[in-house]
């Protein structure tokens, strides 16, 4: 076991809920479940409240996925999934959560939970998620108004992060702030493949170049494609990011700085944006009963 390669692109799972809220009181308990291609996350939700979460990685199973989740944020709390009234599923494994009473596209889940995190002023949501990149404009109660969607390739997503992280031998939490310790920006690698992408950072690698230039370079191109996107949709001032990018310090400054807007700083995990949403759809559709 000593001698087992680090995985660097492996990223902390953890767990989160709120002490002082006495879920037994609750009129209503939601749960948002969000089991996207990389991640998964489990939201609980007390009478509207935040009450747990949990952030895993998505395994082989949908399902199995799901369950650990949610097993995960009611793991420290002495509340029972039998106790949740009403459970939405979302993300890229919807309709494979088990428990869930329905089902609700991610980009819907995204704007409603960028609603409730950031609050009404909010008008465009950058969801930076596993194998895709979604640009969502929304109103004041977080529906969505318009969205574009780019999805042809990784290279622009966490899992094209997860595979640069262990090509370089970075840590991924690391790799933000390594890219903006360089003297000069270099120029972008390749943004549309993957595969190309890991080919050249591997050819500028034997260039001699340092692992921050090559981080600055991928970073730059992911910020330079994500911009486009949300330039084609139209991008409002009040601006924020979803998703594990948005934990990326070196993908969220270049972006900022190509589109001249800085996002909102979240005070919750970018992550959870989604099953956010997903609890809180579930507590109307479960009003509306």
């Amino acid at each position: 076991m000593e001698n087992m390669p680090q995985e660097f692109w492996r990223w902390k799972e953890y767990n989160w809920h709120a002490p002082d809220i006495a879920w037994r009181n609750a009129k209503i308990i939601t749960a948002g479940v969000d089991v996207g291609s990389v991640s998964t996350q489990a939201v609980v939700m007390v009478d509207g409240k935040l009450f747990a979460y949990a952030n895993r990685r998505t395994g082989s199973s949908s399902p199995d996925s799901a369950r650990r989740a949610m097993d995960c944020a009611l793991e420290e709390t002495d509340l029972a999934l039998d106790k949740i009234h009403y459970v939405v599923g979302t993300g890229y494994g919807r309709v494979n959560v088990p428990f869930a009473h329905k089902t609700m596209t991610e980009i819907a889940c995204h704007a409603r939970g960028a609603n409730f995190l950031y609050g009404a002023s909010v008008r465009t949501v950058l969801d930076m998620g596993g194998q895709d990149c979604k640009a969502i404009k929304i109103d004041a109660q977080g529906k969505v108004v318009n969205f574009l969607m780019n999805d042809k390739c990784a290279a622009g997503t966490g899992r094209g992060l997860e595979v640069i992280a262990d090509l370089l031998q970075v840590p991924i939490e690391e790799m933000g702030e390594l890219s903006l310790r360089v003297e000069k920006e270099p120029e972008p690698v390749s943004s549309t493949c993957v595969v190309f992408a890991k080919s050249e950072a591997l050819g500028l690698l034997r260039k001699g170049w340092k692992k921050n230039d090559v981080l600055a370079a991928y970073s730059r191109a992911m910020a330079h494609r994500v911009a486009a996107l949300l330039k084609r949709i139209g991008i409002e001032k009040e601006f924020v990011i979803t998703g594990g990018i948005a934990k990326n310090s070196g993908i969220v400054t270049r972006l900022e700085k190509e589109l001249g807007i800085v996002a909102r700083k979240p005070d919750f995990d970018t992550q959870i944006a989604g099953a956010v949403g997903a609890a809180l759809i579930a507590k109307k559709m479960k009003d509306e009963r």
